[in-house]
């Protein structure tokens, strides 16, 4: 009678104490180490993503250097006007001009022009 309760009693045991070892302390451990190589991974790939992302955007440009004004009359002939200054070296100074000078003249229009060497035609960027 001993046997047929020491025997069923000691598997009880030592099933229970596996059970216990494995979800108390060995599998807890393993998703712990791998959780957190997991978001070791996920914060370098998010910052490798920025930085990739932010070299993309921040390239450098290639802004003109002198931009100038041309006059057009009434007709949309090219003409000159004396006492004007065409000849800039920044946008926002040559637009600044360019909306003085048809408040100055209004039967004139002007376009704003780049100088640009690699072209043979003149790129308007305003015109007004």
């Amino acid at each position: 009678m001993l046997k047929v309760i020491i025997i069923p009693g000691i598997m009880v045991v030592s099933f229970s104490h596996f059970l216990v070892e494995l979800f108390g302390s060995i599998l807890p451990h393993v998703f712990y180490s791998f959780f957190k190589e997991i978001g070791t991974i996920f914060v370098i790939v998010a910052a490798l993503l920025f930085a990739v992302t932010w070299l993309l955007r921040a390239r450098p440009r290639n802004f003109p250097k002198n931009y100038h004004l041309i006059c057009f009359d009434v007709f949309g002939e090219k003409s000159i006007i004396d006492g004007l200054r065409t000849e800039f070296k920044t946008n926002d100074v040559a637009w600044s001009f360019m909306r003085e000078y048809k408040r100055r003249f209004p039967l004139y229009h002007f376009a704003l022009v780049v100088d640009d060497s690699n072209s043979e035609k003149e790129m308007i960027i305003r015109y007004i």
